[in-house]
């Protein structure tokens, strides 16, 4: 049943610019498992080698990976200059998560609790000065179109989405509802991006182990770009276990070429 008229409300909305910040972009994939956080950390670094500052936002307030995979220590206190919060820096990457906050611990939390910690750490944090602006803020999304989705949406101007899927078609379909979320809060998507494409053998033979076509699929369904098909590289993980920049220091690998284009491509 629907609320009386006079009790329904609308949604607060506060798209007033984050300051110093030219250009905010989610990565969402709808589903977990599907290497999000990996991809928006590897593009950070891929954006930063290509000349541009960059901030990460996790948003992923009950699965914070970000720090960790950037070398960032936890239980961190950041420094508070004219009531906001100073990012710590790694691989010249500014980074808030939650779990700078929680450590190993688990965020036991509601969701109005969540709403306020995500718009604190996009609001309450100085991503930038006027002599240092940031080019792009990343916002690591959690799986789901949930509350954290609505609230980024309500609480910032998104200039658009990277969407993140496997071959896989159980990660396609979640995708799909994740590109149509977005569509309804007017967020544009600036691209696909398919994880986890296939295994490249020491013969140089790939081997598509997810099945194949599914980043093409969602591509061409909401006529936007196939920015990059990742291949499974181990070295990913090693480097994202270890806080390490994958991309500079596997340059030569042809993931890191592949993040190194899909960085050009968003930076046009």
């Amino acid at each position: 049943m629907k609320p009386a008229p006079e009790l329904q409300r609308a949604p607060n909305i506060n798209h007033t610019p984050i300051a110093h910040v030219a250009r905010i972009i989610a990565v969402a994939s709808g589903k977990g498992g599907v290497g999000k956080s990996t991809v928006t950390t590897n593009l950070a670094h891929a954006l930063t080698r290509a000349g541009k500052r960059v901030g990460i936002l996790d948003a992923d307030i009950y699965g914070p990976s970000i720090p960790r995979m950037l070398g960032l220590e936890t239980y961190i206190t950041p420094e508070i200059i004219d009531g906001m919060m100073v990012p710590p820096v790694a691989h010249g990457i500014r980074a808030m998560s939650m779990s700078l906050v929680t450590g190993d611990q688990a965020a036991v939390l509601r969701a109005p609790m969540i709403t306020k910690a995500l718009v604190q750490f996009l609001r309450l944090t100085r991503w930038a000065t006027a002599e240092a602006p940031l080019d792009f803020l990343l916002v690591d999304l959690p799986p789901g179109t949930g509350d954290v989705t609505l609230s980024l949406a309500q609480n910032c101007k998104l200039d658009g989405l990277v969407l993140v899927s496997t071959p896989q078609e159980v990660a396609v379909i979640d995708a799909d509802k994740c590109a149509v979320a977005f569509h309804k809060l007017h967020v544009k998507l600036l691209g696909v991006v398919e994880n986890m494409s296939y295994f490249i053998d020491p013969h140089g033979t790939p081997h598509h182990l997810f099945g194949q076509g599914g980043g093409a699929k969602l591509a061409e369904k909401f006529h936007a770009p196939l920015l990059g098909q990742l291949p499974l590289d181990a070295n990913v993980g090693v480097c994202a276990d270890n806080g390490e920049n994958f991309v500079a220091s596997y340059a030569d690998s042809v993931a890191a070429r592949i993040y190194e284009e899909i960085a050009d491509n968003l930076a046009v």
